[in-house]
């Protein structure tokens, strides 16, 4: 980090930080395992991405549905065992990544199936819908259509932000894991929205300049920005639903 940004002499990295040095010390800690647990969930989300490829080279929407569905099946549990291992780190949780990805897995996979074949529809059809309006539309759209389509996408984002962690910290029921988000998405509206925005511009670079951008996936790829929104979030997400004293013990 001293390559970037000046070393603060009070950085202890023994204790836990606050502020910025709590971004130093979790990227010092937690970037070997969150990287390797990326290569996975990369190779989990290769179905869906090959799916949704074939379905937008096809122009078929009948392609799409089931593609996008399978798809998003499959890539659920890699996804949860990403967002996993990013709140363990968040929350100090140092067991072994490879033990506790396994343990994501068990305890996940029923329920990140299903967000995941829910999530996977919903992003093919909103790629699908981008397809029509930015490439195969015979005039641009107006700026007013562009901006509801961000303003979608950003929605979306929100709603994978605040849903997402829920999968992997609790079991619930689909309608109250959607009630809990609405309400914090109510009580730390601009914060959420903040996080989703870093998340819609970290998106746009990969679309504006790929096909170049997809050589940083396996560097960067999902770790990275889904650690910094969830890092954006935690404590209030914390304070919310009491993270960590429910998991003092060690889960």
């Amino acid at each position: 980090m001293g390559l970037f940004v000046a070393e603060d002499t009070q950085y202890d990295p023994s204790i836990r930080q606050t502020g910025f040095n709590r971004y130093k010390q979790l990227l010092d800690e937690h970037t070997g395992a969150w990287w390797k647990v990326n290569l996975l969930t990369l190779a989990g989300f290769a179905p869906l991405a090959a799916g949704l490829f074939y379905a937008v080279q096809s122009s078929s929407i009948l392609v799409l549905i089931p593609c996008s569905l399978a798809g998003g099946m499959i890539a659920g549990p890699f996804l949860a065992g990403l967002y996993d291992a990013i709140l363990r780190g968040l929350r100090d949780d140092f067991r072994g990544w490879w033990k506790a990805y396994r343990l994501a897995w068990r305890q996940n996979w029923r329920g990140s199936m299903a967000l995941g074949s829910v999530m996977g529809l919903l992003t093919g059809l909103y790629i699908f819908m981008g397809m029509l309006l930015f490439w195969w539309s015979q005039s641009p759209p107006g700026a007013g259509t562009v901006l509801l389509y961000l303003f979608g996408a950003l929605l979306f984002l929100n709603l994978n932000t605040l849903l997402w962690p829920q999968v992997v910290l609790f079991r619930q029921k689909a309608a109250l894991r959607l009630r809990n988000a609405l309400l914090f998405w109510i009580k730390y509206f601009w914060r959420v929205m903040g996080a989703g925005l870093v998340q819609l511009a970290y998106g746009a670079i990969f679309v504006l300049f790929a096909p170049w951008t997809l050589l940083l996936l396996p560097i960067s790829g999902l770790w990275y920005i889904l650690f910094l929104s969830q890092f954006l979030i935690y404590d209030q997400l914390n304070e919310a639903l009491q993270i960590e004293k429910l998991y003092e013990g060690g889960a």
